[in-house]
């Protein structure tokens, strides 16, 4: 799928509602025009982080500047790709609810019912960023049966160490009384600058919080709580599937050390760890997101390993 037809073919989207209780989730999907009797791709499911919804986050456009859609980029790879916004984001519906960790969960539950049932795939790959992450690892926690394996990209485990969480849990008890945070273009800009700036283009930015103000200037504070107050919120010797874990040079979200300690619990054995050179903390947008791309694509694409 990798030929230069293949990578230059625009994949088309579809639109998908699918219910959780009384809340409508919005869910999008990429994909090249399958062939007559193709069988099946493998399915990528892309989760989304605290601060923006889906499509802002991986089916993003930025003129001029090339590529910045990972749906695109990994359509054209072959995969069958969805993504989906959270409850209270994007296209979803506004409840009351603060959308913490366990609530993606459960949305990620009813988001992979569908999935399985217009893909005829039990299992498939998952891609978070950030709390996306958080959210992915922990829905691999309670549906192992659901992941094939497991992308973790801007991650954090204890949150010990973190200058980005510690300068967060200034506002704890703010995220304790209140469902709803300020995210407007000012929050999204130092999104691409706390950590190191250079690392990414100012136009991504402009591009990001274009497409994102849209749905409004406030986001749900759910995630912002679990990261301050209730790390962790994951225990790897309970997910099972194969795990990457990637993280950018400067990433303030977590330290290394938080970040191996979970890695060498992980119980699987296929399993990898990989620092990104010159990156920050939004890897899917920087100036290196190549690499991401290549090293994601290797890991989903490898064969597991023969001596198991």
């Amino acid at each position: 799928m990798a030929d230069d037809q293949h990578m230059t073919a625009a994949p088309a989207r579809s639109d998908y509602t699918v219910k959780k209780g009384e809340v409508s989730l919005a869910l999008y999907r990429k994909r090249l025009a399958p062939e007559p009797g193709e069988p099946g791709r493998p399915v990528l499911f892309l989760v989304h982080g605290s601060s923006n919804s889906a499509l802002s986050s991986f089916d993003l456009t930025v003129s001029g500047r090339g590529e910045y859609s990972t749906m695109n980029v990994f359509a054209r790879l072959g995969f069958d790709v969805w993504t989906m916004d959270h409850e209270n984001y994007g296209r979803s519906s506004r409840t009351e609810g603060n959308s913490d960790i366990a609530s993606g969960v459960e949305d990620l539950i009813a988001a992979t019912e569908l999935v399985i049932g217009e893909t005829g795939r039990e299992r498939m790959h998952f891609m978070g960023e950030s709390s996306g992450a958080l959210r992915a690892a922990a829905f691999a926690m309670a549906r192992p049966e659901r992941v094939a394996r497991l992308v973790l990209n801007a991650f954090t485990y204890t949150g010990r160490n973190s200058p980005t969480l510690t300068k967060r849990a200034e506002q704890v008890e703010y995220f304790r009384t209140h469902n709803r945070r300020l995210r407007d273009r000012a929050m999204i800009q130092s999104i691409f600058t706390r950590d190191h700036p250079g690392t990414s283009d100012p136009a991504v930015a402009e591009a990001l919080a274009d497409a994102e103000l849209v749905h409004g200037e406030e986001v749900p504070t759910g995630t912002y709580l679990d990261m301050t107050a209730n790390l962790p919120v994951v225990d790897p010797l309970k997910v099972q599937a194969p795990v990457m874990i990637v993280r950018g040079e400067h990433d303030g979200i977590a330290s290394e050390e938080d970040l191996l300690e979970f890695f060498r619990l992980l119980p699987n054995p296929d399993r990898q760890f990989v620092i990104l050179p010159g990156a920050a903390h939004a890897l899917v947008f920087g100036h290196n997101r190549h690499q991401l791309w290549h090293v994601v694509n290797d890991f989903l694409s490898m064969p597991p390993r023969r001596d198991r």
